[in-house]
C-alpha cells in the first residue's frame, strides 16, 4: 500500500483538482474517463416524443420518464444513453440525498451517479440529533452507473444504505463504459466506488486519539469532509446484498485511486453479504478499523489487493473468492495497520472457508507485497478451512515490527506455492512465518490442487480434514470443509454475479454487458 501519509495527500490534492474542473461542467457535460467513447444526452421534448428503437440491435427502449423521489431535489431526468442492449433512460441522483429515497426498478431505467453523492450529512463522531437519518433504499435489479470518474456514493455517519437485491436481481453499480459497451476484460476503474462511514472505533487518527477516544479520519481522496470513525461497535451503516461493484477504483494520480467497496469504521449492526467486486483498479474491498462481519465476498480481477484490511479492524469474514486476473494485481491478502504498530485495538481478523487463487502458474502476480498474502504491522490472523492457489510465487510474506509483531494463528490451511512458500522481513525470517503457519501441524501443509472450474473443491480438498469456525465467533456457520465452495452442488456463487474471462461463475451474465430484464 505503500506509504499512508503520503498517499492520503496524494489523493487529497489530486481528487480535489478533479472535482474543481468537473464542477466547470454544465448539466448536460458529462466527463469522459475509462476507455472513452461518446455519449449523447437528448434531453426531453417540451412534448412526449415517440418511444425510440434501440440503435445497437439492444432489446432496452427507454422508460418515458424519470420515477418522483420523496428528496425535494428530485432526480434529473438527462435524456437517453444507447449501447448495445438498447436505450435506458438516464436519471441522475442529486449530489446530497436530504431525504430517505427509494431508487425502484423501472424497465429501461438507469440511475446515474453524476459525482460525488452523499446519502445525509454527517451527524459526527457519536450519535444525536445532528443526525439526518437518511436512508437510500435500491430495490432488486436496479443498476447505477458512474457518469463521470470521480463518481462516487458517500454513506455519511448517521445516515444508512438499504441495497438488497436477490439471486436472480443483483443490484448493479458499474461504469458509464459499460453502458455503452466499450468495455473488454482489461477495462477497469472508471468510476470510484461505494463508501460507507461508520462510528465504530478505528486506529491510525488524523484528528482526535486512540487514547481519549476521539478517534476519526479522512476519507482516502476526498477533497471535501467525508469523515469516519466513533465509539460504537454495534453501530450499522445498513444493509448491502446481492450486489456487484464493477470498474471501480478511477485513477486520480499516482498511487491514488478509490477502490469498489470501502468500509470506514463500519459497525456489526451493517449486514454484508453477497458482494461480487469486478476489475477494480485498486482493491477489490478496503476496510479502514470498524466490527465487520461478511459472508460471500468475491473479489475478482483487483488491479491492487483482492482484500485490503488495516487501521485497527476486527473482522469476521466466511465464503471468500479471492481470483486475481493472470498477470495483475499485487496481494491476494495485504493486511496490516499502515505502520501504527503501538495504537490498540490491534487489528483481529479471523477469515474462515477461503479460496485464494492467482491463476495461472506462469504468473506471478504480485509486486510490491513480494507474495500472495502480506501480514504485517499491528495485526493478529487467524486462518481457518483455507486454501492459497499461487503455484509460481511465494504464499506468505510476514514483516515483523514493534514490541508485538504481526501474528498468524491457522488450522486446516493448505498451500500450493513455489518452492520458497515462506517470507520473512523485519524481524522475522522465512523459518519464523514457516512456524507462525504451523507448517505440517493442524492440517496446514502444502498440497496439489485438485480444484475444478477453477475455485470448487476436488477430491485433494475434500480428503483434509475441516475446523468448526463456530468456536472462533457465533457469527460463523459450522463447515465441514476447507474452501469457499464444497463441490460441485455447492452453487452459492450462482446467478447474482457476472461472468468473465477470470471467473466464470455460469451465472450467464457477462460483466461487459447489462441484463436487460
Amino acid at each position: 500500500m505503500g506509504d499512508f501519509a503520503v498517499k492520503l495527500i496524494t489523493r487529497s490534492l489530486i481528487l480535489g483538482t478533479s472535482i474543481v474542473a468537473l464542477a466547470a461542467c454544465g448539466p448536460d457535460d458529462i466527463a469522459s474517463p475509462g476507455t472513452g467513447g461518446n455519449i449523447t444526452i437528448n434531453n426531453p421534448a417540451p412534448t412526449p416524443a415517440p418511444t425510440p428503437t434501440p440503435t445497437d440491435g439492444g432489446t432496452v427502449t427507454p422508460a418515458s420518464g424519470c420515477p418522483t423521489i420523496s428528496d425535494p431535489q428530485g432526480l434529473i431526468d438527462a435524456g437517453t444513453i444507447t449501447g448495445p442492449t438498447g436505450s435506458w433512460r438516464v436519471c441522475s441522483l442529486p449530489s446530497r440525498i436530504n431525504e430517505s429515497i427509494t431508487l425502484t426498478k423501472v424497465p429501461g431505467l438507469l440511475y446515474q451517479i453524476p459525482g460525488r453523492v452523499d446519502v445525509g450529512t454527517d451527524g459526527g463522531f457519536a450519535a444525536s440529533s445532528s443526525d439526518t437519518d437518511v436512508t437510500l433504499t435500491i430495490e432488486p435489479g436496479v443498476i447505477l452507473y458512474g457518469g463521470t470518474g470521480v463518481s462516487w456514493l458517500a454513506v455519511n455517519r448517521g445516515n444508512q444504505i438499504n441495497a438488497v437485491g436477490t439471486a436472480t436481481q443483483p443490484i448493479i453499480f458499474t461504469s458509464r463504459d459499460n453502458v455503452l459497451g466499450l468495455n473488454t476484460e482489461t477495462s477497469q476503474g472508471q468510476w470510484g466506488g461505494v463508501v460507507l462511514m461508520g462510528r465504530a472505533p478505528i486506529t491510525d487518527c488524523t484528528s482526535g486519539s486512540v487514547a481519549n477516544q476521539t478517534c476519526e479520519r479522512q476519507t482516502e481522496g476526498a477533497a471535501d469532509p467525508a469523515v469516519f470513525g466513533g465509539n460504537d461497535p454495534a453501530d450499522s451503516s445498513g444493509v448491502m446484498k446481492y450486489v456487484q461493484i464493477r470498474y471501480s477504483g478511477y485513477v486520480l494520480g499516482s498511487n491514488s485511486e478509490l477502490q469498489s467497496l470501502t468500509l470506514e469504521g463500519v459497525g456489526s449492526g451493517t449486514q454484508l453479504d453477497y458482494y461480487q467486486s469486478y476489475n477494480s483498479s485498486d482493491d477489490g474491498a478496503e476496510f479502514f478499523g470498524g466490527n465487520v462481519n461478511f459472508k460471500h465476498y468475491i473479489s475478482v480481477g483487483a488491479d491492487d489487493d483482492s482484500l485490503d484490511m488495516d487501521t485497527g479492524v476486527q473482522a469476521n469474514l466466511q465464503y471468500v473468492l479471492l481470483l486475481q486476473r493472470a498477470g495483475r494485481g499485487d496481494a491476494l491478502m495485504e493486511i496490516d495497520s499502515n505502520g501504527f504498530e503501538s495504537d490498540t485495538p490491534r487489528q483481529t481478523s479471523k477469515i474462515a472457508n477461503f479460496t485464494a487463487i492467482q491463476t495461472e502458474v506462469s504468473s506471478n502476480n504480485e509486486s510490491n507485497d513480494q507474495a500472495a498474502v502480506l501480514l504485517r504491522g499491528n495485526t493478529d490472523m487467524t486462518w481457518v478451512n483455507g486454501i492459497i492457489y499461487a503455484p509460481n510465487n511465494e504464499c506468505l510474506r510476514m514483516h515483523g515490527t514493534g514490541t508485538q509483531p504481526v501474528t498468524l494463528t491457522a488450522n486446516s490451511v493448505v498451500l500450493a506455492c513455489n518452492s520458497t512458500k515462506f517470507i520473512g522481513t523485519g524481524s522475522y525470517t522465512p523459518a519464523q512465518v514457516a512456524a507462525e503457519f504451523n507448517e505440517g501441524q493442524n492440517n496446514n501443509d502444502a498440497y496439489t490442487s485438485t480444484l475444478t472450474g477453477l475455485f470448487v473443491n476436488g477430491a485433494n480438498e475434500a480428503a483434509v480434514a475441516a475446523f468448526d469456525p463456530k468456536t472462533l465467533s457465533a457469527f460463523f456457520d459450522t463447515t465441514t470443509y476447507i474452501g469457499a465452495v464444497r463441490d460441485g452442488n455447492d452453487t452459492w456463487y450462482r446467478g447474482w454475479t457476472c461472468d468473465s474471462q477470470a471467473a466464470n461463475f455460469a451465472s450467464g451474465n457477462s460483466c461487459t454487458s447489462l441484463p436487460t430484464t
